[in-house]
């Protein structure tokens, strides 16, 4: 089991990530392959941060 520390680092470098994916796919062209890649990429990330957020309220409390 991560540790709080572990899911908060964690968290952040999904959130700028998820920064640079939402800048990035600006300049893609819709229906591309890459932006549908980018398209789902953001979404694993957004299900990634919902989950650790689910972690930590469990852990503060605890």
């Amino acid at each position: 089991m991560p540790t709080e520390i572990e899911l908060k680092e964690a968290k952040n470098s999904l959130t700028s990530l998820l920064s640079k994916c939402d800048r990035a796919i600006l300049k893609l062209e819709e229906k591309s392959s890459q932006h549908t890649l980018m398209v789902r990429r953001i979404k694993a990330l957004n299900i990634s941060l919902q989950l650790i957020d689910i972690e930590l309220e469990k852990i503060i409390s605890a």
